[in-house]
């Protein structure tokens, strides 16, 4: 345990004292800074078996096999290594990601990275790079944090990885990719995310975990995706807190519009 941890523990009741724990989702009180109310944990949507063997999108079929490969992967094989999600894209998780966002409420960026890391596989370690999706300078500087490099610190330390969170620059800035078609998401992201030069020698020959928040189309994350395969890396595992997948979920299915509110 680092010093930061000890200090942090040591203060932990005083922090307590003035700021009594709450649920993020619903308010409600709590034991500890760093959770979810009981209640609100259940609403959250786990990803779980079957599952696509390439991409382990969600399936909703009994007859699914192991091995079996879903239709998107059919029809366009992946350039990554897998996925891993730590819930699907439902009401809760959207909450906790606009809070986390948009409310600014960065505190939540170790509890959502735990969950993301409990989803790598076990392989995932000490040799690894965690590398988040890039935000153009214009949003960074509007937002003023870039979130998936502060889910990408907090994993990094969990599995004693490397964070590298200037690997990937957005060169442009890009419009909203909700309601745009397979090739007019490409032609938006052409020559948008690139390798900084600094990390060409690095990635090369690497094992990469492409950090992001919500993954929606996968437009983004193949666009990083192919920049670092350009580069070298040996493999590339995406991590994300949340996965848009109507398919896998029933009853819950998202508003499509509101996957844009999270960008």
């Amino acid at each position: 345990m680092g010093v930061s941890e000890h200090i942090a523990r040591a203060f932990a009741p005083v922090v307590d004292l003035v700021f009594p724990p709450r649920c993020p989702l619903c308010g409600a009180g709590l034991a500890a800074q760093d959770g979810l109310c009981a209640a609100c944990w259940s609403e959250l949507a786990i990803p779980g078996e079957p599952c696509c063997a390439l991409c382990q999108r969600p399936i909703a079929s009994d007859a699914a096999q192991d091995g079996t490969i879903c239709a998107p992967c059919l029809a366009t094989p992946p350039r990554h290594d897998g996925i891993a999600a730590a819930t699907l894209y439902n009401p809760a998780s959207r909450k906790l990601i606009l809070s986390f966002k948009h409310g600014r409420k960065i505190a939540l960026a170790p509890m959502m990275a735990r969950l993301i890391a409990a989803r790598l596989p076990q392989t995932v370690g000490p040799d690894w790079l965690f590398v988040p999706v890039p935000l153009h300078r214009w949003r960074l500087w509007r937002r003023g944090f870039n979130q998936s490099a502060l889910l990408a610190r907090e994993m990094a330390r969990l599995r004693r990885g490397h964070a590298c969170v200037d690997t990937l620059v957005r060169r442009k800035a890009t419009p909203s990719l909700g309601g745009l078609g397979r090739k007019a998401r490409r032609r938006a992201l052409s020559g948008a995310i690139a390798l900084a030069p600094q990390w060409q020698a690095r990635v090369r020959g690497a094992r990469v975990v492409l950090v992001d928040d919500v993954l929606t189309s996968g437009a983004t994350s193949d666009a990083c995706v192919a920049a670092l395969r350009r580069a070298g890396a040996e493999q590339v595992v995406i991590a994300c807190f949340a996965r848009v997948a109507d398919e896998a979920l029933t009853g819950q299915a998202g508003d499509p519009q509101a996957y844009n509110e999270t960008r």
